[in-house]
């Protein structure tokens, strides 16, 4: 067996079980604040697009380790690129005259960031296996 296989597997498998992780960070503030909200309604949009954005990145980095999709796998940045973007807005709703308390920031300041890595993971799983199907690590698109 070839040994870029099992490092890079190694490496995955990391990253996969870390994006287990920060999804159970999110359902534990959840179930935290339960019954009520940790997401006050102003920021409901934001938190259901990384919701939907980290389900996405989750099945393409599924989808692209089953099939070694090379080209899915680029696209994978383009979602965390979108994750970012949303990460970055909710903390211009933080430093902007909040008002739900310091708790509800920490809730937020924490999922927003869970999420954000979530992401990160994805696309290094998505990396390796460009890796492993072209035997070339791409660039990280920040420094392209």
């Amino acid at each position: 067996m070839d040994l870029r296989l099992i490092v890079t597997g190694l490496r995955m498998v990391a990253d996969l079980e870390r994006m287990g992780d920060l999804a159970l960070h999110v359902a534990k503030i959840a179930r935290m604040r339960y019954p009520v909200s940790a997401v006050p309604p102003e920021l409901h949009d934001v938190i259901r697009d990384m919701g939907e954005i980290a389900q996405r990145v989750v099945d393409k980095a599924g989808a692209v380790i089953e099939g070694n999709d090379v080209e899915l796998a680029t696209e994978l940045e383009q979602d965390d690129d979108r994750m970012d973007e949303l990460h970055r807005r909710l903390f211009t709703i933080l430093l902007s005259g909040w008002d739900h308390g310091i708790e509800s920031a920490i809730d937020i300041t924490l999922l927003g960031r869970f999420y954000e890595r979530f992401a990160d993971h994805a696309v290094s799983v998505a990396r390796r296996v460009i890796y492993l199907v072209t035997g070339e690590m791409p660039e990280p698109a920040s420094s392209r």
